[in-house]
């Protein structure tokens, strides 16, 4: 009852460390999908969907955290899940993709895959919502990009691109402008957006991890939120990343 994008992305920062960082974004006609969808770490990205088994997401992040690669883990817990053919379940590691789609879940329904991310949906108005999300996604996704003067292994440096929670909601507006969830007597609606990376900071961006539980207009409040979010964060480190590296608020200077 839902679509969703999972995405991983190699980057290097400006000092030339090299991260990487995994998302989930989604949205759907019923309140509260922040809290039964998003599973994600600094190993792998993890969607559960249509009727919704949160098992499948909490213990397919912990597999992947433990080292099991993507599509191993999901396809071992579908094939446990007597409730598989009406699930949708779909995720990403640093190596892997993994889709599946039931035969039970309600049309239109489907997934698309892409080298570095996955997107599935249920109860859409066509396949379109997810051809238009992973087309916007791919605009501008971080990926690997061979250099012969730095080795097959280069990545794009993390310099001048918008942080990955943005351009997550943005996919979503893109399916969203498509249609999206059809059941439109459904006015109370949900979206939310979860990044993890391995890339470390003094204050963790408020930004990667929001959710918006009940509202008309989920992805347009979810945007909303994300701008308040990052002025929030940039307002924060002007006055206290002093302190957070000191761990001492006398260098705030109040």
């Amino acid at each position: 009852m839902t679509f969703s994008i999972c995405v991983h992305e190699p980057y290097e920062t400006e000092s030339g460390e090299r991260h990487h960082r995994f998302g989930v974004a989604v949205t759907t006609r019923l309140p509260g999908v922040g809290t039964l969808c998003p599973f994600v770490s600094e190993h792998g990205a993890v969607a559960t969907q249509s009727l919704v088994n949160v098992e499948l997401g909490e213990r397919g992040i912990a597999y992947i955290d433990d080292g099991l690669a993507v599509d191993d883990v999901l396809e071992s817990l579908l094939n446990a899940d007597e409730g598989a053919p009406q699930r949708q379940l779909h995720g990403v590691d640093r190596e892997t993709t993994f889709t599946f789609s039931g035969e039970e879940c309600g049309d239109w329904y489907g997934h698309r895959e892409g080298e570095t991310y996955t997107v599935a949906g249920n109860l859409l108005t066509g396949p379109a919502v997810l051809e238009a999300a992973a087309e916007a996604y791919e605009a501008t996704a971080v990926r690997d990009e061979p250099d012969p003067s730095t080795g097959p292994d280069a990545v794009t440096t993390d310099v001048d691109t918008d942080p990955l929670a943005k351009r997550l909601i943005d996919a979503l507006a893109a399916g969203d402008r498509e249609g999206g969830d059809k059941r439109e007597e459904l006015s109370v609606q949900s979206a939310a957006v979860v990044v993890e990376t391995t890339e470390s900071h003094p204050v963790e961006p408020p930004y990667n991890d929001l959710r918006i539980d009940a509202t008309e207009t989920p992805i347009a409040d979810l945007r909303e939120t994300y701008d308040l979010a990052v002025r929030g964060y940039r307002d924060t480190l002007a006055r206290y990343e002093g302190a957070y590296e000191a761990d001492d608020l006398a260098e705030s200077g109040e």
